[in-house]
């Protein structure tokens, strides 16, 4: 025969993109809530990405060469958990805070459970967990924007309250572009939509989760977040804390949340009910990185749950 058939094992369809590719999509969706941070909270926000990313990278090429495995860096999933981790920290963080979140986000939560696509937890929000668990008096002292910062390795900032916690009355307009207290890269929606539009345009992700998220906590927060029923300010709950950061880039990570469509709404709406429990009845102020992190847990179950039928499954019916 001058031709012979290639026999190999399923699935038979293949597609150009690698996880190289998406990172690198992620990565560019990321760079406006960065440089918007940047803008806001000084050069100490570059500095700590910078630690971040670096440590994370480092983490993961150390823990391949001690274990004699090929290095995993090179598909720069590190790369977007050391974003992630720093644009959940604040700008006073000193440097080696982004230190031990890279660690315990490598080591702990991402490669001790076999590495990228076998992790239970978003492995960003596992190590802010961590630190505000063990540092909560660090991983709370937010700064007001355009606060002059000392050098990341002496931080000394002009301690404020983020906007959900009452103190400081915000309007709409500063929420919206970020002229306000909070994480490195969470205070900007601006820039947080531009990165969630350019991952729609990519098809990197689809709008089943961020929608359910969001519109679960605007529609939650209206009905029982004011004085009586119905009278909630729901616009203020959207734009407040972490809620975009979380919904467009953590709620929708490939390893931790479903992948049906209809699992993935389910997700969003579990991570919303959960985020206005714990902001309106809980003792913390924001919840999006709890809600996420239980919805996590929850994954396997809710994509079981919603897995479509296989082809031919429950017989011939009408035979």
């Amino acid at each position: 025969m001058d031709r012979m058939l290639r026999v190999g094992a399923p699935p038979h369809i293949f597609t150009k993109d690698s996880t190289a590719l998406i990172m690198q999509d992620v990565i560019i969706a990321l760079l406006p809530a960065l440089l918007a941070g940047v803008y806001i909270f000084g050069y100490r926000a570059a500095l700590l990405t910078l630690i971040a990313v670096a440590s994370a990278v480092a983490f993961e090429h150390l823990w391949n060469v001690a274990l004699k495995k090929q290095t995993t860096v090179y598909d720069l999933s590190a790369v977007v958990s050391g974003m992630l981790l720093a644009f959940n920290l604040p700008a006073s963080a000193p440097w080696w805070i982004a230190v031990v979140g890279s660690f315990f986000m490598i080591i702990i939560v991402k490669m001790c459970f076999g590495g990228l696509g076998q992790n239970f937890l978003n492995p960003a929000l596992g190590a802010r967990a961590f630190l505000v668990a063990s540092w909560p008096g660090i991983m709370t002292n937010y700064v007001n924007p355009g606060a002059k910062l000392l050098p990341v390795l002496s931080p000394d900032a002009v301690s404020s309250a983020t906007p959900l916690s009452g103190e400081v009355p915000v309007d709409y307009i500063s929420l919206l572009l970020g002229n306000v207290g909070g994480c490195i890269g969470e205070t900007s929606k601006i820039a947080l939509l531009i990165g969630l539009a350019y991952l729609l345009v990519r098809r990197i992700i689809t709008w089943h989760t961020p929608v359910a998220f969001v519109g679960t906590v605007a529609l939650l927060s209206w009905i029982f977040g004011g004085d009586g029923y119905f009278s909630g300010d729901w616009l203020f709950h959207i734009l407040s804390g972490g809620l975009f950061l979380g919904a467009f880039f953590m709620a929708t990570d490939y390893s931790t949340t479903p992948v049906t469509q209809k699992g993935a709404f389910v997700f969003g709406v579990g991570c919303g009910i959960l985020t206005v429990i714990i902001r309106l009845a809980g003792g913390y102020p924001e919840g999006v990185s709890y809600s996420i992190l239980l919805m996590n847990v929850a994954s396997p179950i809710i994509e079981r749950l919603t897995a479509p039928k296989r082809f031919g499954k429950g017989g011939l019916k009408n035979a």
